[in-house]
């Protein structure tokens, strides 16, 4: 067995201010969508000076600070909604009370899809266009996330079998061995996302089928991981012996394939 790491929250203090490492990972997953996003510029159809309006730099300055906007509002009202409904409507205050934890990463995926609608109607831009140049960007973020999770020994994967090599004893958790389903999710969810959905997204694609394999992609991937990651202790296990997260990535599957699907149909329409 392997003892989780004891890493210190902090990374630096400075005097009355405390630098987490929590915050830096999201530092560095806003940093890599920027750098990505700069290079999604020079892909089609985002490359292309013939069109009416070029996609510019200034364009995915702004998509930033939007997502930014959207992962943060959407990922705690979606914690609140999805996990526990009941208690923030008896407590509605501590909804503002993000310090205390709790973020959904399908809320925040809504509160990203309203921010690009916004982006879209305000710059006149297709909003499947729009979805296509940042999903690609999206999974290192996540993987920075993660890193966040396993460093802070939160959101542990369920009692594993004494003999895997990589069982893990987290701090909290008991004393028997856990899968680190944290870099379960660093590996799938992010880097092997990251990598597929980059290479495929290299290539011109029809309107709407990177959105739809990245939705398509990361539910699988995400659905997968929760076989071993423990399930929210509040909850437990629902219908099916699936967790919440499973079924909250069963829409999402469904809307990337038909997404994908509608998008490739539609091109060969027009071919």
């Amino acid at each position: 067995m392997i003892q989780h790491p004891a890493i210190d929250p902090v990374a630096l203090q400075l005097g009355p201010l405390a630098v987490h490492w929590y915050g830096l990972t999201y530092l560095a997953a806003f940093g890599l969508f920027f750098w990505l996003g700069t290079r999604r510029l020079r892909h089609e159809p985002f490359a292309s000076i013939a069109t009416p309006s070029p996609w510019s730099r200034r364009d995915i300055e702004d998509i930033l600070f939007l997502g930014v906007l959207g992962v943060v509002a959407g990922g705690r009202i979606g914690y609140c909604l999805f996990y526990k409904p009941a208690y923030y409507l008896a407590h509605p205050l501590e909804i503002f009370a993000v310090w205390q934890g709790g973020m959904s990463f399908h809320g925040g995926l809504l509160g990203v899809l309203l921010a690009m609608v916004w982006f879209s109607r305000s710059r006149r831009r297709p909003w499947l266009q729009v979805m296509d140049l940042i999903a690609p960007c999206v999974p290192t973020g996540l993987a920075a996330g993660r890193v966040g999770n396993f460093i802070n020994g939160e959101l542990w994967g369920r009692v594993a079998d004494p003999s895997l090599p990589w069982g893990m004893v987290f701090r909290g958790a008991g004393d028997l061995p856990r899968h680190p389903s944290q870099v379960y999710q660093f590996l799938m969810e992010g880097l092997l996302l990251f990598i597929l959905l980059w290479l495929y997204a290299r290539r011109p694609r029809a309107t709407g089928q990177v959105s739809g394999a990245f939705l398509l992609g990361y539910g699988v991937f995400r659905f997968i991981a929760e076989f071993f990651r423990e399930p929210d202790a509040h909850l437990g296990l629902l219908s099916l012996g699936m967790s919440m997260g499973q079924w909250l990535c069963i829409p999402m599957i469904l809307a990337g394939a038909g997404l994908w699907w509608w998008a490739t149909r539609r091109s060969e329409g027009r071919a």
